[in-house]
């Protein structure tokens, strides 16, 4: 215990083949040297062989033991392009980022910089993948060549592994950032709304800066809903696109229903015209019709979303109602004039 107290993981995973495979048990290299450090045994890694076993007892001041299982040669693989579905899903399982394809395409393997792990054959639903004995480990004809060989590998196999974990954390916490983006966004009230519809109760009907205000708010909403509409075009499958699209409608409505009531309060306030009562009784449908579409959107969520879908969606809700009954209090007033 004292001999190896100062030697680290680093030290432990040096000595590793770097295929991240998981045939020791863990996702990868260095979380096996993690466990070796912490107490596991030494003789659970087939691709690098008793050699491997013999490096980790001398490091670490333990016996040597035979492998758990057969050790392996470096191996590669290789996709029978012309079966190849376009499914992806060899893609995302490859620990090292060494297959290059897109959905609906066909995918090929970079021999170079494949690890031989395996653990993109399982996936494949039409098995379509080979492994095969390594090129490269083929060529080399020495001793000296086949430890370089090794070197190599194990240095680029760790580099591409830590890149790719690099890449899914940051792409999580994007995703993650996105989606708190979204529901802030939605938890938060429709302001220009609100002073639109404070100015229709209180003031006189010139109201010029509120209506620019409602305008803009209108513009602005339009062209995010045209921007939107083109890129989920673009990718029919993105869900972050999806669900902004979605608000950004949901505010369209909100302010359009919001922006008819004012509108038609601010004309019953002095008379109320053939032609006022049914710019009301529009805005009433309108509102009826946004309060229908957000009881819609809470069952939805109450039926597969989590808390903060269903907190928004039930914001969402109460917002509606709101417009509801002011609409049909602005149509009532006009009405008994």
């Amino acid at each position: 215990m004292s001999a190896s107290a100062s030697i680290t993981v680093t030290d432990i995973d040096r000595l590793l083949p770097q295929t991240q495979c998981g045939k020791c048990g863990h996702p990868g290299c260095h979380p096996y040297a993690e466990a070796i450090a912490e107490g596991e045994a030494i003789n659970r890694c087939p691709p690098g062989g008793d050699a491997t076993v013999a490096e980790l007892a001398t490091l670490l001041a333990r016996p040597i033991v035979p492998l758990e299982m057969d050790a392996e040669s470096p191996k590669a693989a290789v996709i029978r392009e012309e079966e190849c579905i376009g499914c992806t899903k060899c893609i995302k399982a490859c620990p090292v980022d060494a297959i290059l394809g897109a959905a609906k395409q066909m995918h090929t393997v970079i021999e170079a910089e494949c690890t031989g792990c395996e653990l993109c054959v399982a996936p494949c639903p039409v098995d379509c993948i080979d492994i095969i004995a390594h090129p490269g480990w083929q060529a080399a004809n020495t001793e000296d060549e086949q430890n370089l060989w090794l070197a190599r590998r194990a240095e680029q196999g760790r580099r591409r592994f830590e890149n790719r974990n690099a890449r899914l954390e940051r792409q999580r916490l994007e995703k993650e950032a996105r989606r708190r983006a979204r529901m802030q966004a939605r938890r938060e009230p429709a302001e220009p709304a609100m002073q639109t519809e404070q100015v229709a109760s209180n003031s006189t009907p010139s109201t010029p800066p509120a209506a620019g205000n409602t305008r803009a708010r209108k513009a602005a909403l339009s062209a995010t809903v045209r921007r939107l509409e083109k890129r989920l075009a673009a990718a029919p499958d993105d869900a972050d696109t999806q669900a902004s699209l979605q608000h950004a409608r949901q505010q369209m409505a909100d302010l359009q229903a919001q922006s008819q009531v004012t509108e038609g309060s601010t004309v019953a306030s002095e008379k109320a015209p053939a032609s006022s009562l049914n710019s009301l009784r529009i805005a009433r449908s309108a509102a009826k019709q946004r309060l229908a579409l957000a009881n819609r959107q809470l069952a939805h969520a109450r039926r597969q979303g989590g808390p903060e879908d269903i907190a928004a969606a039930q914001t969402l809700v109460e917002r509606a109602e709101k417009t509801w009954q002011d609409a049909c209090q602005a149509l009532d007033n006009a009405e008994h004039r």
